[in-house]
């Protein structure tokens, strides 16, 4: 039973309408300041890389070689634990969305996963949870730490171009700043209550519980969407 204290105010059409024109204000600056923000990182410098090299499911391969001849490539760090069964459930479920992305091939790019992990964990682990995505390990290389994505902890992700046979790397970000690449919270904070987590403005009476306990887990993604038994 929702408490009633939970419920927005109940207005008329006409009183609806007007708040929801003076939001579309704030909604309107907001999408011309993310523009803004887009027309910025476009104009970015960038920083050739040395020529890493990772492991895929056929063994090494350059980085370079990861953009299969598109010019524009954007990886997620996904952080990695050795020797955990479950990895982080923030990255599991963030990935868990892409499911389809053959729409960059339009726009010259790719979309994969690197991982702190050996291949074959990373691997068995993308199977477990019904991944989809394409992984590269960066066990064996100074890759992942180089990108702001250590062993142990922190995920990230990084943007590069390819120009022949030289890689430069053009943007990066962690933290929430991974958000701007996810529909699950987009979505979310369209509903009344929104997020429902403690560290958010809400209204008094809103439902409220501690962050991350509404996410999605590793179990959760492998139980919903993975190939193999758990």
């Amino acid at each position: 039973m929702t408490d009633a204290t939970a419920l927005p105010p109940i207005v008329d059409q006409a009183t609806w309408r007007r708040e929801l024109d003076a939001l579309r204000v704030r909604e309107k600056a907001a999408t011309r300041e993310l523009d803004a923000i887009a027309a910025q990182r476009r104009r970015l410098p960038m920083v050739e890389l040395p020529d890493y090299t990772l492991v895929g499911p056929d063994g090494p391969v350059r980085l370079v070689d990861v953009f299969e001849g598109r010019s524009q490539l954007i990886v997620y760090n996904h952080m990695w634990s050795p020797g955990k069964e479950w990895q982080c459930g923030g990255c599991t479920g963030f990935t868990s969305q892409y499911t389809r992305l053959d729409f960059l091939e339009r726009y010259d790019a790719r979309f994969v996963i690197v991982t702190q992990g050996t291949i074959d964990e990373a691997l068995a682990y993308r199977e477990k949870v019904g991944n989809r995505m394409d992984w590269y390990s960066t066990a064996d290389s100074p890759f992942g730490e180089d990108m702001g994505a250590p062993l142990g902890g922190g995920f990230a992700v990084n943007v590069f171009l390819r120009d022949g046979d030289t890689v430069y790397r053009t943007w990066h970000t962690d933290g929430r700043g991974t958000e701007q690449l996810s529909h699950e919270f987009p979505l979310i904070d369209l509903l009344p209550w929104g997020r429902q987590e403690e560290w958010q403005d809400s209204p008094v009476g809103w439902p409220s519980r501690p962050t991350y306990e509404g996410w999605f887990d590793s179990p959760d993604i492998a139980r919903l969407y993975g190939a193999a038994p758990v």
